[in-house]
This record gives C-alpha cells, sequence and structure tokens, in this order.
C-alpha cells in the first residue's frame, strides 16, 4: 500500500465526516441503553458499511454510476440522480449543515435556539456560502485540508477524555418501547443510519476517488478497483472508531428526565447537547467554544462542496442555465430550509430517505451482482420497480396519508426493514423472466 492510496483513503474519510457523523452515533448510544452494540453495529452498517460498498461499485464502470445506471435504463439514471443531488444538497444536507453549525456555537454560548438568532446566523452563513461558491479557488479546499486535522485531533481528546469522565454502566435510556431486544435495537440503529446519508453521497462521490487515484498514475481497471478497495477501508476504520467510540460514551452518559423535556421542548437537538457536554466536562467552556467553533468551519466548506457538486451537475444537464445561477438559486433554498430548525429539517429528511435509501441500497447490489453473474437489464430493472412502489406504499402508509393495509402485515414492517425480503424476492423474480426475455447480458465498460 503506497503513500497515495493512504491520501485517497483520507480523503474519502473527510468527504464522509460531518456534523452528522458526530450527533447521530453520539444520541443513538444515548437511546440504546442495553441494547447499545447491536444498535451502533446496525448503524455502522448503513453508515459506513453501505458507503464504502458504495464507493467499490461505482469503480466497476469506467463512467461511474451513470454508466451503469444508463445501461439499467437512461431515464432512471438521469431521474435517480437528480433526486440524489438534491438529497445531499439544498434540500436536506446543506440546511443540515447550518442549523447543526447553529446549534453548536450559538445556542450553548448565548443559550437561545430562537428563530430570530437562528434567522440572523444563517444569513451570515449562508452569505459567506455563496461568496466562496461565486468565486471557486483553492480556498475551500485549503480550509478543509486544515480543519479536518483539527475536528480529528478535537474530537480524539474528547473521546479520551470522555472515556474517562463518563465510565461506569450504561444510561439505561434505551429501555423502551422502542428498543425492546437486540434485533429491535438492530433494526432502529439500521434505519438510524439512513441519516448520515453517506450511502446515496457514496453514489456521488465515487468518480471523485476514482478520478483521484487514476491521478496518482494507475489505469488498469482491476488496479483502480483494488485501489479503491483499500482506499474505502482506510476511510471505514476511521469512521468504525469514532462511531464506536462516541455511541459508547453517549450510552453512558445520563440525561435527566427533566433535561430532556427542556431539550424537547426547545427543539434543541439531543446530540448536539451531548457533544457540547461531553466538551464542556472534559475542558471547560473552551472546549465547548473550540469544538462548536472548528465543527461550524467544517461544516461550512462542506456546504461550499455541496453546492458547487450540485451546481455543476444541474449546469451539465442543463447548461442553458449557468452555474452561477444554480449556485444562487441552491443557497436560497438551504438557506429558508435551515430555518426550520435542525430537528425539523432531520425530521423532514426522514420520509423522503426511508424510499430513497431501499433502492439505492438494491441498485448498489443488482450492480454488483452482475459483476460476477451474468445479467440482463430486465433483471434489474423488474426488482428497481417493485422496491420502488413498495417504498413509496410503505411511506404512504406510514405517514396516514392513505391507510393500505397489507402494508401493516408485510414481514420486517415493524421495524422498518419490510423492503429487504421483497428486494429478496424481486430480484429472484426478475433473473427468472431474464431467462425468457431476449436481452444482451450487461457488460461493464473497463479502462
Amino acid at each position: 500500500m503506497n503513500k497515495n492510496t493512504w491520501i485517497t483513503g483520507f480523503t474519502l474519510f473527510a468527504m464522509f465526516f460531518g456534523a452528522g457523523n458526530l450527533i447521530f452515533p453520539t444520541q443513538l448510544g444515548l437511546d440504546s441503553g442495553h441494547f447499545f452494540w447491536p444498535s451502533i453495529l446496525a448503524f455502522a452498517l448503513t453508515g459506513i458499511g453501505l458507503p464504502l460498498l458504495g464507493v467499490v461499485v461505482g469503480a466497476l464502470d469506467k463512467h461511474g454510476y451513470i454508466g451503469s445506471f444508463n445501461k439499467i435504463s437512461p431515464k432512471f439514471s438521469l431521474i435517480f440522480l437528480i433526486i440524489i443531488y438534491l438529497t445531499i444538497g439544498p434540500l436536506f444536507a446543506i440546511p443540515r449543515t447550518a442549523s447543526t453549525s447553529f446549534e453548536m456555537t450559538v445556542t450553548p454560548i448565548a443559550h437561545t435556539n430562537g428563530s430570530l438568532a437562528l434567522f440572523i446566523f444563517t444569513v451570515i452563513y449562508f452569505l459567506i456560502v455563496l461568496y466562496l461558491c461565486l468565486n471557486p479557488n483553492k480556498m475551500i479546499e485549503r480550509i478543509g485540508s486544515l480543519l479536518t486535522p483539527l475536528l480529528l485531533i478535537t474530537i480524539l481528546a474528547m473521546i479520551i477524555k470522555g472515556f474517562v469522565d463518563f465510565g461506569g454502566h450504561s444510561s439505561g435510556i434505551g429501555d423502551t418501547k422502542i428498543f425492546t431486544s437486540n434485533f429491535s435495537g438492530f433494526s432502529q440503529g439500521f434505519t438510524q443510519g439512513y441519516l448520515t446519508m453517506d450511502a446515496i453521497a457514496s453514489i456521488a462521490f465515487s468518480m471523485i476517488v476514482v478520478n483521484a487515484i487514476k491521478t496518482t498514475g494507475v489505469h488498469h481497471a482491476d488496479k483502480i478497483f483494488k485501489q479503491t478497495i483499500i482506499a474505502g477501508l482506510i476511510a471505514a476504520v476511521a469512521l468504525v472508531f469514532i462511531y464506536i467510540a462516541l455511541g459508547f460514551i453517549g450510552n453512558h452518559m445520563h440525561v435527566s428526565t427533566g433535561k430532556m423535556k427542556e431539550l424537547t421542548t426547545n427543539g434543541q437537538n439531543i446530540g448536539t447537547y451531548l457533544l457540547t457536554t461531553m466538551a464542556t466536562k472534559g475542558f471547560g467552556n473552551l472546549g465547548k467554544y473550540l469544538l462548536g467553533i472548528i465543527v461550524s468551519l467544517a461544516c461550512l466548506t462542506t456546504a461550499c462542496g455541496l453546492i458547487v457538486s450540485v451546481s455543476e451537475y444541474f449546469h451539465r444537464i442543463l447548461p442553458k442555465i449557468s452555474y452561477k445561477i444554480y449556485v444562487i438559486f441552491f443557497t436560497i433554498v438551504s438557506f429558508v430550509l435551515a430555518n426550520q430548525g435542525l430537528n425539523s429539517v432531520i425530521k423532514m429528511s426522514v420520509p423522503v430517505l426511508s424510499v430513497v435509501y431501499p433502492i439505492a441500497i438494491t441498485v448498489v447490489l443488482l450492480i454488483l451482482i452482475a459483476r460476477f453473474i451474468p445479467t440482463k437489464r430486465i433483471a434489474q430493472q423488474v426488482p428497481l420497480v417493485i422496491v420502488t412502489i413498495e417504498s413509496i406504499l410503505s411511506l404512504i402508509t406510514t405517514q396516514g396519508w392513505f391507510k393500505l393495509s397489507f402494508i401493516d402485515h408485510l414481514p420486517l414492517k415493524h421495524y422498518s426493514l419490510e423492503w429487504f425480503p421483497i428486494a429478496v424476492i424481486a430480484t429472484i423474480i426478475g433473473y427468472t423472466i431474464s431467462y425468457f426475455v431476449k436481452q444482451t447480458p450487461i457488460i461493464y465498460q473497463k479502462e
């Protein structure tokens, strides 16, 4: 393993590592109580395992997921990639960077999370984002390369001190009707891993990793695939350590019932509260302020990177509209949604992710299967259509928009995993149908 592979691995880690990777495992640790290990391992599966798989599978075709999706259906490729870029961009991920920054800096310092304070903060935040994105240069990259190591050092210091400060028995907060068994803990961790959005982001990031490997002089398809796997494993190991460590500390923190009610009433995110409490306990107010500032600046660079990526993608598919117009539009949308508050942004994302994630997981696995088994286009189209329909119908039923009683009786529905057995059965049906359809097996293009 050479130096360039390590650099690519840590670059991938920096791309995935954001505020959500801090607040979600910490809160899950608190909530999981006695079912910590199945919960955090399931969270790591969707928050790390699937993103790693997503990056690796993206390296199978020289055109990345655009090439792989086009082989399924050009229309599917266009629509699904638009949904992915909007999801990891202005609809959820970018507003979350601003609202998380607010709760990590203004809320613990000024002891307020009021709408006026949030509005003023986000105006300043997105004006900076807009300026940086309209004037693309090396500034974002340089700031990011400096802040990521600083953030890592700060988090590592918090983790080490956290093990000292929060030892003893687990919080037991997870002994609720939700976390009633190891399997329920697993299912909760699995679905909460969706909130990181890293698995769908990996579809957008995979070509960046492949291109980075190519710049090191590696051009043979098999070597690119191997280097992508190694780089992905480096990023995964670092993320696993941070997830489990923060989750473990959160599991051993105690939050009184009164404090929980206060946080809920004020609309403050529990994960950000746990992190600031951890920093304050370990290093006093200086630690709390330092963590808040570094996380906020890291969120700022993430927001800039996402705005640029989404704007460039839409400019590529609709070139008549200028790049700068896209930047302004997506910044305004992100600003409006960020002012709903962090908990609202997360809550809004859950229904969308409950549909997008099953489709994303299914399509990644189907492409991987096609790498080893001769596969016709129809064999991938059938399960994707069925999983998409099922996911939408399940969302409609869960949200109470329209009652479909048969959805409630699907296997694993209680654990929000009903799509998985359906995806397996639909894949079998798809391959069976493909035997009777005259189509040329899919061949992924290599370098």
